[in-house]
């Protein structure tokens, strides 16, 4: 079966529906059909939230069907491959849709397969994750139980999903062994594939107080590879200063494991893709860099932003007007200069609220010296920004756009 349309999206998450509210908005005759397969849809930013105890996992999803907006059509399933001289894409089951104009919003692959063995020790013997919906809770329940044994917090090889993610984790969960006089008998550590605490300088020295108050140990360049849930034993590759490689073994009571991310298959065999496997885009204008009725936003595009949910907020307008441009026979016109944010939950009250650009440049929201911890970035992360997220990005609100 082939079905046709003026504007395919593929990918109904974040990236996708913020999209195409944003072309509704600005040309309520558009035919736009996204393809998803999914049945829900899910707030991962407060997946954080779920792992400290502050949310409910069932706060964070939504059906597909109640948020559909009613001006899309849905097709519901999987792409398998691309065929761009013929404009259209290949379902899995084998059907084709053809598009004039494409935008590509998949997301990415949490790899859990590349850890040997992790797969299997998910969800039990103190291995748990909050890039998982159902695991969240699970880290919820590690730390409320933990009260003396060693706790590791994991972050594989950049890119991935919000690089303060596997930190936050680890901060609440030391804050709440603070607040509850067990920390001094925890051995918290931080073994990160990277060789820097984060990526963005500024942000590097008030998240050492944290480290420093919580007493973690900072072991970077420790990238896990493997893990035996049963005798609760993790394996690292260390490189030292001089290149050189050695295994690492640990023992634990708890390990939060931040899985190694990359494209999706379909992505990185397509023609679309670059070298990296990921959709190859100019990094201003988010058009691909060959095909001019095809653009990419959110985790799957090559553009060396941090890929957060903030990001698509700033990048599906750019789009929206850009393809707008090129539908018009114009050049696209409106830049995106790399925004992300990153609010670092530093203790269970309060908030760092990263927010920067390509090159590190901070791209602060409000007049005040966003590398200081407050309570009214609490505030945000916990009461505004899950509405902003269901009620403003899929409704084209873009309000400090």
């Amino acid at each position: 079966m082939a079905a046709k349309h003026e504007i395919v999206i593929i990918g109904g998450g974040a990236a996708g529906l913020a999209t195409a509210a944003s072309l509704h908005k600005r040309n309520r005759g558009l035919d736009i059909a996204i393809i998803e397969p999914a049945e829900n849809h899910y707030y991962q930013p407060g997946w954080t939230m779920v792992g400290s105890g502050v949310f409910d996992k069932e706060f964070t999803q939504r059906s597909m069907d109640s948020i559909w907006p009613s001006y899309v059509k849905r097709i519901k399933g999987a792409v398998k491959s691309f065929e761009r001289q013929l404009d259209q894409v290949t379902l899995e089951n084998g059907d084709r849709v053809h598009y004039n104009y494409l935008i590509i919003a998949p997301g990415l692959k949490l790899d859990w397969a590349a850890v040997e063995g992790l797969e299997d020790a998910l969800g039990r013997n103190g291995v748990t994750s909050n890039y998982r919906y159902d695991l969240a809770p699970y880290t919820w329940k590690l730390t409320q139980e933990l009260k003396s044994g060693e706790a590791i917090f994991t972050q594989p090889p950049m890119p991935i999903k919000c690089a303060g993610a596997p930190q936050k984790a680890m901060y609440l969960s030391s804050d709440h062994w603070l607040k509850n006089k067990v920390l001094d008998n925890i051995n918290v550590s931080f073994c990160n594939a990277g060789p820097v605490l984060f990526g963005c300088e500024p942000y590097v020295a008030p998240l050492m107080e944290y480290v420093e108050k919580y007493g973690i140990q900072l072991d970077f360049s420790h990238n896990l590879v493997k893990i035996d849930g049963d005798s609760q034993t993790a394996w690292f590759k260390a490189t030292d200063g001089d290149g050189k490689v050695s295994e690492v073994k640990r023992e634990f009571d708890m390990i939060h494991v931040c899985p190694p991310q990359c494209a999706l298959d379909f992505i990185k065999q397509s023609p679309m893709a670059n070298e990296g496997g990921w959709i190859d885009v100019d990094q201003y204008t988010l058009q691909h860099s060959k095909f001019d009725n095809i653009f990419s936003l959110g985790d799957a595009c090559s553009a060396p932003n941090a890929k957060t949910a903030a990001a698509v907020r700033k990048q599906a307008p750019i789009v929206a007007q850009n393809l707008l441009a090129v539908m018009a026979g114009k050049a696209p016109k409106p830049l995106y200069q790399g925004y992300g944010s990153c609010p670092l939950t530093v203790e269970n009250g309060k908030i760092i609220l990263a927010e920067f650009g390509y090159g590190g440049k901070l791209m602060s929201t409000f007049p005040w010296d966003s590398t200081k911890p407050r309570g009214f970035n609490w505030y945000l992360k916990k009461n505004i920004l899950p509405k902003v997220y269901w009620d403003w990005m899929f409704k084209a609100k873009e309000w400090f756009v």
